[in-house]
């Protein structure tokens, strides 16, 4: 039986120094974060991404602070040997820095979060800076950024432009010297994503950003096959569970409606003893 125990920001650190990759999945509930917990998958992002594969919506937009602090209890409830990173969702950071490190206690304190998320380059430098010197874990996010990709011209890989991979690479220090622990780098040209890994002491997680990250994450829908409304390119599905979810429900359906279930091994009875004790 796997023995984990939750490893801390040095040891990420360290890991990376190492050259050693380690790995991120996201997870929105009790019961996937506790399958998580059985693997040696080491950090759990809560991220806002809910917003599309949890609750519906179109974008990661009109995700409130109440529903990633909801969502992360019982995460961390599930995962207590995982580190669980939080999304700081959209409006939650951008309005003044005090109200950004508010939201940012709330989700450590009241979703029990290890670290917090939030997207953005030079624009959070002060928000990162002084989240930190609040005690507040940060992990950055750079390179395509979901809560702002209209400005960006939509969801586009980051970086095939000069101008923009200088950007990421400055972004990509500055956040180190602000005093985030890691980066998350997505849909972000490999050899642009290899460079900034290369230039900061600090982890970079990728998602879409090519193999030379320190580690990866995807999100638990899209590498079980379970969201099929899009399907990024960087996504590799290792389970096809869509379908099958499908086909379970849909022999449930049969099953109730011919009779078959529930069959007696599904059913309570009475001994003959109670039974006569009814009727007598």
């Amino acid at each position: 039986m796997l023995t984990k125990k939750k490893l801390t920001i040095p040891q990420f650190k360290e890991l990376k120094a190492q050259g050693q990759k380690f790995r991120m999945v996201t997870a929105y509930d009790y019961t996937f974060a506790s399958m998580v917990e059985k693997t040696p998958i080491e950090m759990i992002l809560v991220g806002d991404s809910l917003g599309m594969v949890v609750l519906g919506y179109d974008s990661t937009v009109p995700v409130t602070m109440e529903d990633i602090i909801h969502h992360t209890k019982p995460v961390v409830r599930g995962a207590k040997n995982t580190f669980v990173v939080a999304d700081m969702p959209f409006g939650s950071y951008n309005v003044s820095v005090s109200e950004a490190i508010r939201n940012a206690n709330r989700l450590i304190k009241e979703g029990g979060a290890d670290a917090v998320k939030l997207e953005g380059g030079s624009n959070v430098l002060e928000i990162v800076s002084e989240m930190v010197k609040g005690g507040i874990p940060v992990v950055g996010h750079i390179g395509l950024t979901p809560q702002t990709a209209a400005q960006l011209g939509g969801f586009k890989v980051q970086g095939k432009d000069a101008e923009i991979a200088r950007k990421l690479v400055e972004d990509a220090m500055q956040l180190e010297q602000a005093g985030a622990f890691a980066i998350v780098l997505e849909c972000v040209v490999s050899p642009i994503a290899q460079l900034i890994t290369e230039k900061v002491a600090i982890p970079t997680i990728g998602i879409g950003a090519g193999p030379y990250c320190d580690a990866q994450v995807l999100v638990m829908q899209d590498l079980l096959g379970m969201y099929d409304k899009f399907t990024p390119k960087f996504v590799k599905k290792y389970a096809q569970l869509n379908g099958q979810i499908v086909d379970a429900l849909n022999e449930y359906a049969k099953e109730v409606s011919d009779g078959s279930f529930p069959a007696p091994e599904h059913s309570f009875g009475l001994t003959k003893e109670q039974q006569l004790g009814r009727l007598y």
